[in-house]
């Protein structure tokens, strides 16, 4: 017996209180933004948003997708479209993660970031074990050394294609089984025989770490409002680099010890994977809003009967085609296309770039001039922990300038210390490149490298907090675009440092680098001076300021 009108709505009413307290919108009024590229034809269809991908993927495979629709579908699926209920979270509603208590989110944060400073580790500690594995393994450098761009390759492709799973399943569940095949792989390195393994585990190991280095400041701008984010990205940018100074110190002493070497520093990051593995479903919760509320959409359209209960997230991945295309094109089309993302995506790029030059020619300078041996040459990685913990110190002042200008200035107000940072990261490399005599005392390549990774790191928070507050729900997108040219740099620049070196000497190749750090100077001035109107003539960053 079907049900009257009267008794449809008793049911559906009980379903939504049995839901919480949700707000139910209209398109015109919703206030969750998606892809401005999404045209309301793109919308799926009711019977489509409860088929599960997986499932979808096989009807593709099997040639079951829905047929084109003729003009009269069409114009009813037009019509029942202005009937959609779109679910949001009412305003102070505990469940949404911007309202969880600031214990739960300084947890979520940390233990996000923990995973950071873990992969970052991984990818420069690698480096201080070449000389063992090149003589156990029968390897020559250049092989060792791409097992390190491998490394960053990895944190450069995968995440193009890793999002879609983010967007399906969550943050929480893709932490945990990245942490599982991080472990692995580095099992994998650990039990090497040849040096073909060590360099596919390296490029597995970067894709899966890839999560630590990607997904966080997402985490953090799904959990923490813009005016909060400054000190939870200072923290994750402090794990993210002072993981290359801790991994190469530690790695340093490591080898010099005939009974660890190259294996042990493989294993001692199986150990401290492994703790993120088991603290992943203790300490962190899923932030991921439209994950949430789509799981919500879902009972509301069982329980009533009511398809046209969505989140507004569904409108662009319910669909498996929409949502391939989506998660594999955003990054790279805003990195392509939107002028801040390609100008932070270049200087990043080459600091990062930078960083790896630095990672695979310091023991080798250090050990040509000052005759250092491998553990004291993993002593003077210490110089990063040391520039990156001052780094924080000036962020602790561009923390007040935001506070005291972002009123007026808006995003733009996280660019104080960024202009500072593009003045000290040339400056660095300059030090560096012109104490790299004997006559010159080792400190003063120490100094240099202190100062190259005080500029780094402001560098580094800069990118995330203001890409984070420009794009707001396509923060991800946008710092994935800048990760990808990031991690290309990363991979490209260690594959030509020894040639480089032994062409120009330490000296007037490290000049080179900095002759072009001092060319991107202007880039953080000028965003500082025309960011607004840029931003204004966007699609994606006009959406997010809206919505703010």
């Amino acid at each position: 017996m079907k049900p009257t009108d009267e008794e449809a709505t008793i049911v559906e009413d009980m379903a939504v209180a049995e839901t919480g307290s949700l707000a139910r919108r209209s398109l015109a009024s919703v206030h969750e933004a998606v892809d401005p590229r999404i045209r309301p034809s793109d919308r799926p269809t009711d019977e489509d948003l409860d088929i599960g991908l997986v499932r979808q993927l096989s009807n593709y495979i099997e040639h079951k997708h829905h047929e084109k629709k003729s003009p009269s579908e069409k114009e009813s699926s037009q019509n029942d479209s202005e009937e959609i209920i779109y679910v949001e979270y009412e305003e102070n509603d505990s469940r949404d993660p911007m309202n969880f208590s600031r214990t739960r989110k300084w947890v979520i944060t940390f233990t996000a970031s923990f995973f950071s400073i873990i992969v970052a580790s991984s990818s420069s500690a690698y480096a201080l074990g070449d000389p063992s594995m090149i003589r156990d393994l029968n390897a020559t450098q250049f092989q060792a050394t791409i097992g390190l761009s491998m490394y960053t390759l990895g944190f450069a492709v995968v995440p193009l294609f890793s999002a879609s799973f983010s967007e399906e399943f969550g943050r929480q569940p893709l932490y945990f089984f990245s942490g599982i095949g991080c472990l692995l792989m580095h099992l994998m390195i650990a039990l090497s025989q040849n040096i073909q393994t060590v360099i596919v585990g390296r490029f597995l190991a970067g894709a899966f770490g890839s999560t630590g280095s990607t997904m966080v400041g997402g985490t953090i701008a799904d959990i923490w409002a813009p005016h909060e984010r400054g000190m939870p990205m200072s923290l994750f940018s402090v794990m993210a680099l002072i993981g290359p100074g801790v991994g190469c110190a530690a790695a340093g002493w490591i080898e010099q010890d005939p009974r660890l070497e190259w294996r042990w520093i493989q294993w001692i990051h199986v150990i401290w994977t492994g703790i993120f593995v088991v603290a992943v479903p203790i300490c962190m919760k899923e932030t991921r809003s439209g994950v949430l509320l789509t799981k919500l959409a879902k009972k509301l359209r069982k329980d009533t009967g009511n398809h046209h209960y969505r989140a507004r997230v569904e409108d662009e991945r319910a669909s498996l085609r929409t949502l391939i295309y989506i998660s594999c094109t955003r990054p790279i089309y805003l990195l392509l296309t939107e002028p801040v993302v390609a100008a932070f995506s270049l200087w990043a790029g080459f600091a990062w770039g930078i960083l790896y030059v630095l990672v695979e020619s310091i023991a080798p300078a250090f050990r040509t001039i000052h005759h250092f041996n491998t553990g004291e040459t993993g002593t003077v990685f210490t110089a990063m922990i040391v520039g990156t913990f001052c780094g924080l110190g000036i962020q602790f002042v561009q923390e007040s300038l935001y506070a005291k200008h972002s009123a007026k200035r808006g995003p733009e107000a996280r660019l104080f210390g960024a202009c500072l940072a593009a003045i000290l990261f040339p400056a660095g490399i300059f030090i560096y490149a012109w104490c790299t005599f004997e006559s010159v005392p080792w400190i003063g390549m120490a100094i240099g490298i202190f100062v190259i990774m005080t500029g780094l790191f402001v560098l580094y928070v800069a990118v995330f907090t203001y890409l984070a507050d420009c794009y707001g729900i396509f923060a991800s997108s946008a710092l994935a675009g800048q990760s990808l040219s990031r991690n290309l740099m990363g991979m490209a620049f260690p594959l030509f440092t020894e040639q480089l070196f032994a062409r120009l000497t330490y000296h007037w190749g490290n000049t080179l680098f900095g002759c072009i750090a001092v060319a991107m100077i202007p880039i953080p001035y000028i965003l500082l001076w025309k960011g607004p109107v840029i931003r204004a003539s966007s699609k994606f960053a006009s959406q997010a300021i809206q919505k703010s």
